[in-house]
């Protein structure tokens, strides 16, 4: 086929920008073929762009069922919607035979991504997720200086994440934001899955997880706007990842501390202190006590492409008609859901918790804690 034929579901902020990228023509290889229902002020905005001719159905459920009575003819879906529907929705179009663009998270809890794997695996369709900072030249900068090992094995990995800042006004703009049984969850959730997806992309999944989410701290609100986790990966190194919507001024600083090296992503830009030596080697047979090894600064030319959103839909393409590789398969998924789950748990049940390997016993004894844990907080809170 020469182009795709692609729906969209959900058109909120996201679902309308995805709509209107395709419609207008900036996607190469994809064609508008329908939506799901959207606000006047949506449909006002985009009214120059949408054909009038595109169909509009009521829900999610109407469209498939539209394909399935082959009076709608799609290759593929995006999807927009609020996170609980995801797994559903995946699910449901990987079974018709279309290939699957979905925002993050890829669920609530990490089962929902796992039998979105599974049924992906099953069809053997394209499975993509709008994890779009991995387009950002920095962290993929990052990753290869990381894996590449030039500066040895990583010591220690601090990411504070304060520039998500939400006025009380953002949670009252609606009924099911940043409630346990609507939303799933606050900052973890809602902003930062970006974070997790790169922390695991560019230093590997941590093994254990030991967090404490402080719920409403800064706003009226019944889920975590602040959250402060301690991590330990294989080989010994630590790190800390804090995140917060009530901090300001606020910053996004990621510090990846190798043996050779400290890496610092601040403000959008990289930069790099060498050692010039060998660490480890240096420690073992130094004789001076008190020497301060300081290093040289450099900023790093990562080459400046961040193509976002754009660039993941159109990757999404050229997998479906070209064979590429996607720079997000969609089973990656369930691994900011592993972390993110594992420190709600942590939280929850104020212990360490082992994040579980995919595909083990453990992971499924790791789904059943959290989403027992997850259905207390919703009981709770619909009590008060």
């Amino acid at each position: 086929m020469d182009k795709m034929k692609v729906a969209v579901i959900g058109m909120g902020n996201m679902g309308s920008q995805y709509a209107e990228m395709i419609a207008g023509g900036k996607v190469e290889g994809l064609r508008l073929a329908a939506v799901t229902r959207m606000r006047n002020e949506v449909r006002e905005r985009l009214n120059q762009v949408l054909p009038p001719e595109l169909p509009v159905y009521p829900s999610a459920e109407d469209l498939y069922e539209a394909v399935r009575q082959k009076e709608l003819e799609l290759d593929a879906v995006m999807i927009a919607t609020p996170h609980y529907a995801h797994r559903d929705q995946a699910v449901m179009a990987l079974k018709l035979g279309l290939h699957v663009l979905c925002d993050k998270p890829a669920g609530v809890y990490s089962r929902q991504a796992r039998e979105i794997n599974e049924a992906a695996s099953e069809e053997k369709l394209v499975y993509s997720m709008i994890f779009h900072q991995r387009t950002n030249a920095v962290y993929r900068k990052m990753k290869e200086l990381v894996e590449s090992g030039r500066y040895g094995a990583v010591k220690r990995v601090n990411w504070v994440v304060t520039d998500w800042y939400r006025p009380d006004f953002y949670y009252k703009s609606g009924s099911w934001r940043a409630t346990w049984k609507g939303d799933g969850g606050g900052t973890l959730l809602n902003q930062c899955p970006h974070n997790l997806d790169l922390l695991q992309w560019i230093c590997g999944m941590p093994k254990r997880v030991q967090a404490f989410c402080h719920n409403g701290k800064y706003h009226e609100i019944e889920v975590e706007d602040e959250v402060t986790a301690y991590l330990e990966f294989d080989g010994g190194a630590t790190g800390v990842f804090f995140a917060s919507t009530g901090e300001a001024p606020g910053i996004n600083r990621l510090e990846i501390s190798l043996e050779d090296a400290l890496l610092v992503c601040d403000k959008g830009a990289l930069k790099v202190c060498e050692l010039g030596f060998h660490e480890p080697d240096y420690r073992r047979t130094a004789t001076e006590c008190f020497k301060k090894l300081n290093g040289e600064w450099h900023t790093i030319d990562c080459g400046g492409e961040n193509p976002q959103q754009l660039g993941i839909l159109q990757n999404f393409s050229d997998a479906v008609l070209k064979g590429e590789s996607l720079i997000v398969d969609g089973k990656e998924g369930i691994l900011s859901l592993f972390l993110s789950n594992a420190i709600y748990l942590s939280s929850w049940e104020k212990r360490m918790v082992t994040i579980p390997v995919e595909g083990s016993r453990e992971e499924r004894e790791f789904e059943e804690a959290f989403e027992r844990r997850l259905a207390e907080a919703v009981a709770e809170s619909n009590v008060k």
